[in-house]
């Protein structure tokens, strides 16, 4: 399969994950887009940047799953999923996510957005990025930048959400990114 950079693709995600060879990935990222907290709190007052985010098509839980199991399909072993969880789910779990892999959670980075959120007693201004490894579970070999803190600071450009209302932080995913060993 040819890779395409930077390049916007009309194409059911799972049909894609299908294409890719098994055993054949050093990392990914996953950001599902799920409505659980929206829902749950039953706001029905979203600002226009969370009626953005509504357009967006949103995944039940069993096709999260899926998405993750193919993820465990085409990671090579040892090597690192990114899966970016809300408040909701980091309290509630994602474990149900991950049944039918060989992933394991192996860390936690909270993401500090610099600006307010919904909320009914806190109002979230964080997301959490787990990090997920597939077995066999190791550190070294695996990962080369032992300075990346367990929580991250960095503001997305309101210009960058007006494109993308579900942005997440470029500088964090860079880091880890370079962080990463390629197996």
């Amino acid at each position: 399969m040819q890779h395409l950079l930077n390049k916007r693709l009309n194409i059911d995600g799972l049909e894609l994950m299908g294409k890719i060879e098994s055993s054949s990935i050093d990392l990914c990222f996953f950001d599902p887009q799920y409505r659980g907290v929206l829902d749950k709190m039953s706001y029905g007052n979203e600002g226009e940047r969370q009626r953005e985010r509504t357009k967006l098509t949103q995944m039940s839980e069993e096709k999260i799953s899926r998405f993750i199991t193919e993820i465990n399909r085409v990671l090579k072993p040892s090597t690192y999923c990114m899966l970016w969880i809300d408040k909701f789910h980091l309290c509630e779990g994602v474990h149900s996510w991950l049944i039918k892999t060989s992933l394991q959670i192996v860390d936690l980075i909270t993401w500090d957005k610099g600006k307010m959120g919904m909320g009914y007693r806190t109002r979230k201004q964080s997301e959490y990025l787990l990090v997920l490894q597939k077995k066999p579970i190791k550190a070294k070999g695996t990962w080369k930048s032992h300075n990346i803190r367990d929580v991250w600071s960095e503001k997305i450009p309101a210009q960058t959400l007006r494109i993308h209302p579900h942005a997440k932080p470029k500088g964090l995913q860079k880091a880890l990114i370079e962080s990463h060993i390629y197996i």
